[in-house]
């Protein structure tokens, strides 16, 4: 009889809820996609695996990088509108007087800094205005979860069993399952340069100067003993090859909220499974002179902070999350309580470990956890920052070439403004014996770029009813501008359009008619086109360096000592940009530009610089040569006088193959820029 009734159980309908649009992942674009849709006359439900909705908005990244604001319009722009209008309440100020809070601007239609708790309050308030249903704690079946007919979506079941039927579905999560499960095509970690045609992506060790070991550090167990075996968190091999493609993710970490207000503040817990030999590589760094441990602590209303990574070795959990992406739920767990207790044992460590220097333990024991925040997971954030985790492979991809608006993007549903963006990706051991990072990349596109329609759904052929604008089509590099939150939300609401559009007509998301889809964008006020371009990021032709005189060595392939920043605000400069050394570590920093001259001779040395008032005055400068070294100081405050961005450094001569010119920063005073060494061949 026991089997019987269960055969019968089996065999009832699975109790499924239908809407015309069911979003899977409470992210800031999954609420702004169910806003949307109700605000067009669709039913709309959110289902979210966790307790809470708003992903990171809400889970600690208070501090918005939002890039050219302009460009955020829709239910974005009214997010953080709501934002303001939270704070004009003077109820709202419970730790310090508005007056005291330096970031608030009366001017400013926004704010766009914020407590994680008022984002939430401020996303339920809305889903609740649009009636839209929630359903927490319901995470997909990762097995059978996916029901598809015909090429479509019928339904999504829950590990509970319970299911929920719709006409167009979005998947706005962090990880992409929902679009994995439903077979669409996707890529996880770094493509080649040459598959795209872009700069920036693949391995990345040429470019690795931010958040970078200013000072050599020991990764071995015993000091300078190889057979000691490597530290904790730093892997033995190869990083790769340079510009090739490769698994690895950019490194993830928990967005904390602090406070230093003693009635606040809870002090940082020790976690179990503490383990100080875990930070042995940060405290060889701390002892070599590393003190900015709040480099990256950005202060929110009411004494809080969003305080993020900052340094070579910092909050984020370099190499840990490379099983994340492709995960199954013990897996991600796994690894999210990994990084969990990291980051607790890394503020522990600075607290009470007795080898922390005292300044520095002082400086960080004033903060704590802010008691208000996360209350139900032990004031420690609920949301791990997913920087990057599976990208949808559509039949266009958003590159680098979209970001610094080298090509023309089609059929626009919103902007990105935001640094070319990726943390690092893994932590290695270089030539000298010297531990090393690799593949923080941070640089500007020069400009709001566009990103197209067919980025957000599935190329012809795979699923016809499914949006994906988190996990979108794009690739490492782009994805590193794009994957900012008042982004998400801009693109969760222009999918939410499309599929409302698609919904009435009857049709798949690849037959969406753009000029349509664009009409209502609009009138939403979304902004798909950036009144006032700039010019490309790219620079101006004659810059290109295969097209200067003689041998021009750029700083792509320049050898850095210390930190130096990747910049292209300011004009001229040879190639994508140029570095600077962020008027500070003096002396520490320097810069080797060699070529291999394919003949001996008298060479001109030219050094090639973007001016500025704000650039040093004497930047010594060192050319060796044939008959010994020669001692040069530049001034980059002035206007370069040749080929546009180039000032001679004098005449030598040289042997053939390698020559040499050294950038350094002792002594100066201001901003000192490396950017390129042209050799002149002289008759």
């Amino acid at each position: 009889m026991r089997s019987l009734a269960l055969a019968l159980v089996l065999a009832l309908p699975v109790p499924q809820d239908a809407h015309d649009l069911v979003v899977y992942g409470g992210t800031s674009a999954g609420v702004a996609a169910a806003v949307q849709a109700s605000r067009m006359g669709k039913t709309a439900i959110v289902i979210e695996p966790s307790r809470h909705v708003g992903g990171l908005t809400s889970g600690g990244l208070g501090m918005t990088d939002s890039g050219n604001r302009a460009v955020i319009g829709g239910i974005s722009r009214e997010f953080y509108q709501r934002i303001k209008k939270h704070y004009e309440d003077d109820a709202a100020w419970t730790r310090q007087k508005r007056s005291e809070y330096a970031h608030w601007n009366p001017r400013e239609d926004a704010l766009w800094r914020f407590e994680p708790k008022v984002a939430e309050k401020v996303y339920r308030e809305m889903l609740a205005e649009a009636k839209v249903q929630v359903v927490l704690g319901e995470r997909l079946d990762l097995a059978k979860g996916v029901v598809l007919e015909g090429g479509r979506i019928v339904r999504i079941v829950m590990e509970s069993g319970r299911a929920f039927a719709g006409k167009m579905f979005v998947d706005a999560t962090y990880e992409g399952d929902l679009m994995a499960k439903a077979g669409v095509s996707y890529t996880v970690g770094r493509e080649a340069n040459a598959q795209y045609g872009e700069t920036l992506n693949g391995v990345q060790t040429r470019r690795a100067v931010s958040h970078q070991f200013e000072k050599p550090v020991d990764p071995y167990v015993r000091p300078g003993d190889p057979s000691s075996g490597l530290l904790p968190r730093v892997h033995g091999g190869d990083p790769g090859k340079e510009g090739e493609a490769d698994r690895r993710v950019q490194a993830y970490c928990f967005r904390m909220c602090l406070t230093d207000d003693p009635e606040n503040r809870v002090p940082f817990p020790k976690p179990e499974g503490y383990d100080p030999l875990q930070y042995e590589i940060y405290l060889r760094t701390i002892l070599a002179g590393w003190r900015n441990v709040w480099g990256n602590h950005q202060a929110m209303p009411n004494r809080k902070t969003d305080t993020n990574n900052h340094g070579a070795f910092s909050t984020d959990n370099i190499g840990m999350n490379y099983d994340y992406p492709d995960g199954d739920y013990p897996t991600r767990e796994r690894i999210v309580k990994e990084h969990e207790v990291y980051q607790k044992g890394l503020m522990w460590f600075l607290c009470n470990d007795p080898r922390v220097p005292k300044d520095l333990q002082e400086k960080v024991s004033k903060w704590g956890l802010a008691k208000d925040e996360f209350t139900d997971n032990g004031n420690w954030p609920h949301q791990l920052y997913i920087r990057e985790a599976r990208r949808m492979v559509s039949d266009y991809v958003n590159t680098e070439l979209d970001c610094r608006r080298l090509r023309e993007t089609p059929e626009s549903v919103g902007m990105g403004s935001y640094n070319m963006d990726s943390h690092n990706v893994q932590r290695h051991v270089d030539a000298n014996g010297h531990v090393r990072n690799e593949g923080d990349i941070q640089v500007s596109p020069g400009g709001p770029y566009k990103i197209s329609y067919r980025t957000l759904r599935p190329k012809p052929g795979e699923c016809a009813n499914l949006f994906v604008p988190v996990c979108l089509s794009a690739s490492h590099a782009a994805y590193g501008s794009i994957r900012m939150e008042p982004v998400f939300m801009v693109l969760g609401q222009s999918a939410a359009t499309a599929a409302a559009i698609a919904i009435d007509e009857g049709i798949d998301v690849q037959k969406v008619d753009y000029a349509k889809l664009r009409e209502r964008l609009l009138a939403d006020k979304q902004v798909l086109e950036y009144a006032a371009p700039p010019k490309p990021a790219a620079a101006d032709p004659g810059l290109v360096p295969a097209r200067l005189s003689g041998i021009v060595v750029d700083d792509e392939s320049a050898v850095f000592a210390g930190t130096w920043a990747a910049s292209s605000a300011s004009a001229p400069f040879v190639g994508k940009g140029y570095r600077h050394d962020g008027d500070a570590g003096k002396g520490e920093k320097s810069v080797r530009f060699e070529a291999a001259l394919p003949a001996a001779g008298r060479y001109e040395v030219r050094l090639a610089y973007s001016p500025h008032a704000n650039r040093s005055k004497a930047v010594p400068v060192v050319v060796r040569h044939a008959e010994g070294e020669a001692k040069v100081s530049v001034d980059q405050t002035k206007r370069p006088t040749h080929e546009g961005a180039f000032v001679p450094l004098g005449t030598f001569r040289f042997e053939a193959g390698k020559a040499a010119v050294e950038i350094l920063t002792a002594g100066t005073s201001g901003h000192v820029i490396a950017d390129a060494v042209q050799f002149v061949p002289v008759p």
